[in-house]
């Protein structure tokens, strides 16, 4: 089990309009260096945002490594990469892949994570990504988000681990390729792992555990996590999660915590941005309903969110849905917090989001069940019961990282190319950089 670190401090940063503000006046800010990693990163008026200050902040010599994912962020154009290249910004594209017939290949095994780290000092966590989308202004689809700002001794933690991701992708990329350039990221690995070693002094009262998932080591960290929370929950446990289609033990957890008299509360989409999103929560509700759990759907807007919190101290903000992509397939990547203050903060948001933004859905409100129901049902449940399991038979790869470039003669003429397509560099480049 990963140790719990004290001494730090933690702001609830709710939707973009929290969000984006903090996230771009720390990169304003940075003296030294900015790693940021993000599933979506779009060509609006946030991501040219972002670009902005990233480019400001490389005027000043921050050393800047940016992460987007090969497949939630595939239509960056040329000029937008090449202005960042050009100011030095590294720009590493996970796992890129070709379209095949105008469809994206690279479904399977996702970066997924939301996470920057500012001069070592500063880190933000949480599931809101670099999109117009995450603002109220953006319409009826506006997306409902959290994230966190987090300051003392469990950054140097975060530090660590996405200059050892950057790492790994590229000894990934590289692992095919011939021992002498093997070596080459082996050793920049290295230097990576021993850089920023001295960790932030206290900031709070909070303990934390940084906790991710991937597809190696950390396969269950995550749902262990929010098992072991409901688990020890004995009052109240409130879970806001956007995707929800969980494994059976995390099912079977809720279902007990509420027959021995836990208040136990979902908040799922009512207004999905995907409609089998709500299908697939919805062959839950019965289940969970017998069981006492009470279910609210925010019908407001798509709710994005990946939060919990149990009891009076412990809370959870991160990347990590509670379905099959991101507790089998997904990179992800959450912090758990114990601290009083800031799950009491935390749960009051939550809370009025159920009595003003929620419909609660009660056994009247199901339709009675019919043979076809029970069937189906049997089926879901045996389903769940074997995976993740079931989650290994799909496509398995070594991550890998590809430093995006622009060709020179895109590049020069990138501002009026921007329905192109970015190439990704020869891995040496990535080596090199």
């Amino acid at each position: 089990m990963t140790r719990w670190v004290s001494g730090n401090s933690f702001q609830l940063l709710e939707n973009g309009e929290a969000f984006f503000p903090r996230v771009f006046e720390c990169i304003a800010a940075a003296r030294n260096e900015v790693v940021l990693e993000t599933f979506i990163l779009f060509e609006d008026k946030v991501g040219l945002a972002l670009h902005a200050a990233l480019l400001q902040a490389a005027s000043r010599g921050v050393r800047i490594d940016v992460t987007v994912d090969g497949f939630g962020s595939p239509d960056l154009s040329p000029g937008f990469i090449s202005a960042l290249t050009q100011a030095g910004v590294r720009v590493h594209v996970f796992d890129p892949a070709p379209r095949l017939w105008g469809w994206r290949t690279n479904v399977f095994r996702r970066m997924h994570r939301k996470i920057v780290v500012v001069d070592g000092q500063r880190a933000f966590v949480g599931g809101i990504n670099y999109s117009a989308d995450h603002l109220a202004d953006f319409g009826p689809e506006a997306k409902q988000d959290y994230a966190v700002e987090v300051i003392g001794p469990i950054v140097a933690e975060i530090h660590a681990f996405v200059h050892q991701a950057l790492a790994a992708g590229q000894q990934g990329t590289a692992k095919s390729l011939g021992g002498q350039l093997r070596e080459r990221f082996a050793d920049r690995a290295q230097r990576l792992a021993q850089r920023w070693r001295q960790a932030p002094g206290p900031a709070g009262d909070a303990a934390a555990i940084f906790v991710t998932r991937d597809n190696r080591l950390h396969t269950t960290d995550i749902e262990r996590h929010y098992r072991i929370a409901i688990r020890a929950a004995r009052q109240r446990v409130v879970i806001a999660n956007a995707y929800f289609f969980p494994g059976f033990r995390l099912l079977n957890e809720m279902r007990k915590a509420a027959r021995r008299g836990v208040e136990v509360k979902l908040i799922l989409q009512g207004e999905p941005d995907m409609a089998i999103v709500k299908t697939a929560a919805n062959m839950l509700y019965h289940h969970l309903l017998s069981a006492g759990v009470q279910i609210f759907e925010y019908c407001e807007r798509p709710l994005h969110g990946k939060v919990a919190v149990s009891d009076d101290e412990w809370a959870t903000v991160g990347s990590s849905n509670l379905d099959p992509l991101s507790l089998s397939l997904n990179l992800e990547a959450n912090v758990i917090i114990k601290d009083r203050a800031f799950n009491q903060h935390l749960s009051a948001r939550l809370a009025h989001l159920m009595d003003n933004s929620c419909k609660q859905i009660r056994q009247g409100d199901l339709e009675e069940s019919t043979w076809w129901r029970v069937v189906r049902s049997f089926f879901v449940f045996h389903l769940l019961s074997r995976f993740p399991a079931w989650a290994g038979w799909l496509p398995a790869h070594t991550p890998r990282l590809m430093l995006a470039t622009v060709p020179t003669d895109t590049a020069d003429s990138a501002d009026s190319a921007g329905a192109d397509r970015v190439s990704q560099a020869d891995p040496v480049g990535a080596a090199d950089a």
